[in-house]
């Protein structure tokens, strides 16, 4: 019979509960929704594809500028701003060329049928910390 001398003496291993931090169980997921700055930076991800959509068909010549100036960003290699295309897609750990292949294939899907219903909302919130009050 181990009495708990004898545990304590280290002839068998101690069992006592181990403590677990937040940042331990959910690795690198929650820091990644938790952070303001990503969450800016998925933010202006979000309105630059939303503005890509929205004018990719319009006839308008504010719409092609404004088109124009999201094709400019997405295609740039730029990485001395943090809020750069290049940036907010490695800090968000997204592929870069996916995004600007997918884009190019709906914009290309899209002029083809443009009376296609427009999808309006590419992204979901994550989080919803956004109206919290803090002391």
């Amino acid at each position: 019979m181990t009495t708990a001398i004898e545990i304590g003496r280290g002839e068998l291993p101690a069992m006592e509960p181990a403590a677990v931090l937040p940042e331990q169980f959910f690795g690198d997921a929650r820091r990644l929704v938790m952070q303001p700055e990503r969450r800016l930076m998925l933010a202006v991800l979000e309105e630059a594809v939303s503005t890509f959509q929205r004018s990719a068909t319009a006839a308008t010549r504010v719409a092609r500028r404004e088109l124009a100036n999201v094709e400019a960003w997405l295609a740039s290699e730029d990485t001395a701003w943090p809020f750069a295309f290049v940036n907010i897609c490695h800090t968000l750990g997204l592929d870069v060329a996916a995004i600007r292949g997918g884009l190019a294939r709906w914009k290309e899907r899209r002029r083809a049928l443009p009376t296609a219903p427009l999808y309006r909302a590419p992204f979901r919130r994550v989080s919803g910390d956004r109206h919290r009050a803090v002391g």
